[in-house]
């Protein structure tokens, strides 16, 4: 099974680019981030049209995630961190071939020690106690989406820039992100590429693509019970060279 993850920064706009790299990449599930549409709006029928179900939580403007799985059944959805009251739609879940994905949409935090850098942390850790929950209901575990975390300094251009007061980077941010770790999960990538220098995110300004001013914040994480099974993980770079891109490209893990 091949898994992607993909924030393409509107769907409305990037839709053709999303049919382009579906026909392509060809993965068996796919997890989008930043949708931005909402429901009534949602382009099901020309995912359909490329092989694709799909299921998908959304709103105007904003946040919005979806799920596309190829071959297989969507099952048992779930929209939103149970218990947990938010009206962001960041969060969706559904079981493909017997494999619990959830696909996640963190919040960015927008500076550390404000309003919304306090929100991210809370969301954080309502997730991690839902994930518990989860993990323990389906073993074949993998979570994934834009994380708005670099877990370490190989996963930033500059750690410099990127150090333990900035957002994305923090030590309180990358401490959650280890609390997710802990309840059994894995950064794919990292179990086979131990080098720095892959990004998935580029900043639209300055350049940021051009000079691989980048992060790593596009994670797949993959539970105990799959760690075995992680034969490929990758960085698909291709798509962020394409006219009028998301500042993300997708990253995919395989499962044999």
């Amino acid at each position: 099974m091949k898994i992607a993850s993909w924030n393409v920064n509107s769907l409305n706009v990037r839709l053709p680019h999303l049919l382009q790299w579906l026909q392509s990449a060809q993965p068996d599930v796919v997890a989008l981030q930043e949708t931005k549409m909402e429901d009534a709006k949602f382009p099901d029928t020309a995912i359909a049209e490329s092989g694709y179900r799909s299921v998908f939580s959304g709103q105007k403007t904003y946040n919005g995630v979806a799920i596309l799985a190829r071959r297989h059944a969507i099952e048992d959805v779930q929209a939103g961190i149970p218990g947990f009251a938010d009206e962001q739609k960041r969060v969706l879940a559904a079981t493909i071939a017997g494999v619990r994905i959830v696909d996640v949409y963190v919040v960015n935090g927008q500076a550390v020690g404000s309003e919304k850098y306090d929100y991210k942390l809370r969301w954080l850790a309502a997730l991690h106690d839902w994930l518990k929950e989860e993990i323990a209901r389906h073993p074949k575990l993998v979570v994934l989406g834009d994380f708005n975390i670099a877990p370490d300094a190989r996963d930033v251009h500059d750690p410099v820039v990127w150090n333990d007061d900035s957002i994305l980077t923090s030590t309180a941010e990358r401490a959650a992100l280890q609390r997710l770790y802990a309840l059994g999960l894995h950064d794919s990538y990292r179990l086979l590429h131990d080098e720095g220098g892959a990004f998935s995110w580029w900043d639209y300004r300055q350049a940021g693509f051009r000079r691989d001013l980048g992060v790593r914040i596009d994670l797949v994480l993959a539970s105990d019970a799959l760690h075995a099974s992680c034969v490929a993980a990758m960085i698909d770079r291709e798509p962020r060279t394409w006219d009028r891109p998301s500042d993300h490209t997708p990253v995919l893990l395989e499962l044999g």
